[in-house]
């Protein structure tokens, strides 16, 4: 079966109205159902102090073993170190740190007669999100030393600024996705 085909034909009961219980039972018609279901989103709850859908998400993803009040303790601290040396709102600082260090584009894999390509293809503004916010809390965390509410906020702040170890994470993705763009007609 070919990789981009996404539905099974399967056996299924179809609805009849208004026919007899055993007739519909016998009854049967194919029908094609999805492989898998369509993911739907739950609404993202604002957080409380900056009312903001992206902080909410970013306080998610940094939380451990379910302690959303110590990670929303550290973004606060972030926030408050961030506004001491920064002179400027931290909500500021931390949309720009995720608009610099989201990517546009990215390389997937893409098996094709037995050698496998890396293709590049554009990333949703979610996906790319999640990847700038997976990337961001990753390097504050290898950052050496000191608490990680103000790793956070130095890299937060460096990111703001266009540097740092997110912005070369972003950085090195595209120059991959640009090395690559030969085999862009694979995108599927």
């Amino acid at each position: 079966m070919s990789a981009g085909h996404r539905s099974d034909t399967r056996e299924v009961k179809a609805p009849i109205v208004g026919a007899e219980e055993n007739q519909a039972g016998s009854l049967m018609r194919r029908q094609t159902v999805p492989r898998r279901k369509r993911v739907v989103r739950r609404p993202d709850v604002p957080d409380a102090k900056y009312k903001s859908r992206n902080v909410a998400r970013f306080t998610s993803k940094l939380m451990l073993d379910g302690k959303r009040s110590l990670a929303e303790r550290i973004i606060y601290d972030a926030f408050d170190n961030i506004e001491a040396k920064q002179k400027r709102p931290p909500l500021d600082v931390f949309e720009q740190a995720l608009k610099n260090a989201t990517p546009t584009v990215e390389v997937k894999p893409r098996r094709v007669g037995g050698s496998t390509y890396q293709v590049p293809i554009d990333v949703r503004r979610d996906r790319g999100n999640a990847l700038a916010m997976r990337w961001l809390i990753k390097s504050a965390r290898s950052r050496t030393g000191r608490s990680m509410s103000e790793k956070l906020a130095s890299e937060l702040m460096d990111a703001a600024a266009g540097q740092g170890m997110t912005i070369k994470k972003r950085e090195e993705t595209h120059k991959m996705a640009e090395s690559n763009k030969a085999f862009a007609h694979y995108r599927w």
